[in-house]
């Protein structure tokens, strides 16, 4: 077994009263000798004995089932690097009922690997109601009769209930300093972002920023005076999108003006992680290189286990920058699809440069 609780202490008995024996913490493997009601003795690795609650541990199946993900994601790209807020588990998948086990430290830093959307509760089916019953019709009256009292209102049938809509919330699968990795809920690590262009989000939530270039300002007070530029990913501070980003901005440095300025934005659209930054020969020397997927037809499979969502057809779109501008390469130089997010009535944007004080 392995301990997933903060921190806990074995006892020498289970009773009201008890004496404590030895502390273990969180990650801590132990080894059951006995099983009680709700009890276990265990024995750690310093051959200390003692009672624990059983609630307190998981056993070895869990226990390889995080080993085998940190191994299946060992070689994953990463996507941003993050701190997180708060002291937090990780858990095996997404979902706040799966299983945990992992405690990291609030500020801890982490690699974040690929982003999904699951609903905050589990889904409940609704019960189908009863048919109604048809009204019974009463039969003509007979000749001479008295006529019938007139008829009440007709009986009202109840109707379905209307389905709740789902709540989405975002999880990242995120591996540690120690190559640890599980996925913990999105709104309990801040992405990484220098201040510098942070400022600029503009609302819009961040995804990553990419280092792209560097140049040399002697009036910076940046390392050797080299000045980053970046290329940055945005996206609504929604959860739930079928997307990771719906914009893209680059960010370069002007010497002159010492300050960020943006030198071109591509939104909106439906775009995925991860960005990739590399490199092609240019008339004077190697060039930056950023290509990133995009979706033309908005058709995603989405993985029922983990719930990540990926294009059923998608594209690779790439762009090159030469001092501070920023055109398309690459094979694929076809139109890139507008598409807004859910909900969105805001006019598309255009690509240019925008100057920022």
């Amino acid at each position: 077994m392995y301990l997933w609780a903060r921190q806990m202490y074995l006892h020498d008995r289970v009773a009201a009263v008890s004496n404590r024996v030895a502390e273990v913490v969180n990650g801590q493997q132990l080894e059951v000798l006995e099983h009680g009601r709700r009890f276990l003795k265990v024995k750690t690795q310093k051959n200390e004995i003692g009672w624990i609650e059983e609630r307190a541990v998981i056993d070895g199946n869990i226990y390889d089932a995080f080993v085998q993900l940190a191994k299946q994601n060992k070689e994953d790209p990463v996507i941003a690097t993050g701190t997180i807020r708060d002291d937090v588990y990780l858990h095996l998948k997404p979902g706040r009922e799966t299983d945990r086990f992992y405690l990291l430290p609030a500020n801890a830093k982490v690699q974040l690997l690929v982003r999904a959307s699951v609903p905050k509760t589990p889904l409940i089916t609704p019960q189908p109601r009863p048919a109604a019953k048809a009204p019974v019709k009463s039969p003509p009256p007979a000749s001479g009769s008295q006529r019938p009292a007139a008829p009440g209102p007709a009986e009202t049938v109840p109707s379905e209930p209307e389905t709740p809509a789902v709540v989405m919330e975002d999880w990242w699968l995120v591996r540690d300093g120690q190559g640890r990795a599980g996925w913990l809920l999105s709104g309990r690590v801040d992405v990484d972002v220098p201040d510098e262009i942070a400022q600029y989000a503009e609302g819009q939530r961040i995804v990553g920023a990419y280092v792209i270039a560097k140049v040399a300002d002697d009036e910076a007070a940046t390392p050797d005076h080299l000045v980053p530029e970046y290329v940055t990913a945005l996206g609504p501070p929604k959860s739930g999108l079928p997307f990771d980003f719906d914009q893209i901005r680059v960010f370069t440095w002007s010497v002159k003006r010492h300050r960020y300025e943006t030198a071109y934005r591509l939104h909106p659209i439906q775009g995925y992680l991860p960005l990739r930054i590399t490199s092609q020969p240019g008339p004077g020397g190697t060039e930056p290189v950023f290509s990133f997927q995009i979706e033309d037809s908005q058709s995603l499979t989405v993985d029922p286990e983990t719930g990540i969502a990926r294009p059923l057809a998608p594209r690779t779109v790439s762009f090159a920058m030469r001092d501070t501008q920023v055109r398309r390469t690459g094979s694929d130089l076809g139109p890139i699809p507008i598409t807004r997010a859910p909900g969105e009535k805001s006019k598309p944007g255009q690509a240019g440069k925008k100057k920022h004080k």
